[in-house]
């Protein structure tokens, strides 16, 4: 602790609930998890009133800056309920990362927001691990955040988690949807689960039934236990789209997120065009299985509120598609062609 820090303590404060004190603890946790996310575009350490980075913008013709926003959500309900923090940042991380990925950005740097009712520093830093975890697998800096301690607020033991991520692209290579025609064939990476989205529903569904099984391990699950299996981080995108990138045009993306197929899929086609999903071709995790049927939910509503097993969809031409199931599967990627696109008034035909 610094020497400003060390006079830096006050007992009202304390007396209301803010422990000054339990913050400065906190910084000194998290800076190693911040060191591995180092990038070298990084100009400033964690402490400052803002973060400093100095982008590569060399062979750009016309840089733009791609932002995106977000939060994980009641999944923290299950982060609280297994007293485990350390995975729910990558969920904040991909939330964003994912997002700004469809526009063809490359992520630079994230920065993160926790509010909480009491500052347990140990914890802040276990939730401060994962966010750098996610920053690491999509190749971006944590260059900043915020913890703020609001007792009252929030109760002792529960946090909100937010953050944001600014990428780059090259005006030239964005995305643009309107390249999309028919024939093209639409690819499907797969989900890790439920990810970080339609929580509310599934905590109506199962938190109250007295006949939902927390403690048994299921190997439909691999293993986990419905809470393990929830609380499943999101899987970050980003690195195999980006090589994939390299090497095949991709026409077109979507995050597979809150609203699930019908609302994020039209999002990356223009007008006229639809999706024709093969559902013989959808791999469905069990997991969206036993949600379905313990809710008594209809299809319709599945889809329109999970990724059902299906993370992020890339559109790509019928002549390149061999090719881009051949690199991303190279990247560890399981991926497969879920349907193509066709001439529809519909935009999602399942």
């Amino acid at each position: 602790m610094d020497e400003m820090n060390r006079q830096s303590s006050s007992a009202a404060y304390k007396e209301a609930g803010v422990d000054i004190t339990a913050g400065y603890k906190a910084v000194e946790l998290m800076k190693k998890h911040i060191a591995r996310t180092t990038t070298p575009g990084v100009l400033s350490g964690i402490g400052g009133f803002g973060g400093l980075f100095a982008p590569d913008i060399a062979g750009m013709e016309k840089p733009v800056l791609v932002s995106g926003t977000d939060g994980v959500g009641t999944k923290l309900k299950y982060a609280f309920l297994l007293d485990k923090h350390d995975t729910i940042g990558i969920d904040c991380v991909a939330m964003c990362v994912n997002d700004i990925l469809c526009s063809g950005a490359v992520p630079l740097f994230f920065l993160d927001y926790i509010a909480c009712g009491k500052n347990d520093p140990e914890r802040i830093a276990e939730i401060v691990k994962g966010v750098a975890e996610g920053c690491v697998q999509s190749g971006c800096a944590l260059i900043g955040g915020e913890t703020a301690e609001m007792p009252g607020f929030y109760p002792e033991n529960e946090y909100d988690l937010a953050g944001f991520a600014v990428g780059l692209v090259d005006e030239k290579k964005m995305i643009d949807k309107n390249d999309v025609e028919e024939g093209d064939q639409l690819i499907a990476l797969p989900s890790s689960g439920i990810h970080s989205n339609g929580y509310s529903l599934v905590r109506k569904i199962l938190d109250g039934n007295k006949n939902t099984d927390w403690t048994t391990r299921y190997s439909t699950l691999d293993g986990k236990t419905l809470g393990e299996a929830l609380l499943t981080p999101t899987r970050i995108y980003v690195k195999p789209v980006l090589e994939l990138m390299k090497q095949v045009k991709v026409k077109s993306m979507a995050h597979i997120t809150g609203g699930g197929f019908y609302e994020n899929i039209p999002r990356a086609l223009p007008d006229g065009l639809g999706a024709n999903i093969e559902r013989g071709a959808l791999r469905l995790p069990f997991l969206f299985r036993f949600i379905q049927e313990a809710g008594h939910v209809t299809t319709h509503d599945m889809y329109n509120t999970f990724n059902m097993g299906v993370g992020f969809v890339l559109v790509v031409s019928k002549e390149d598609l061999p090719r881009a199931l051949e690199v991303l599967q190279e990247e560890g990627e399981e991926a497969y062609r879920l349907g193509e696109v066709v001439r529809s008034l519909e935009k999602v035909i399942l």
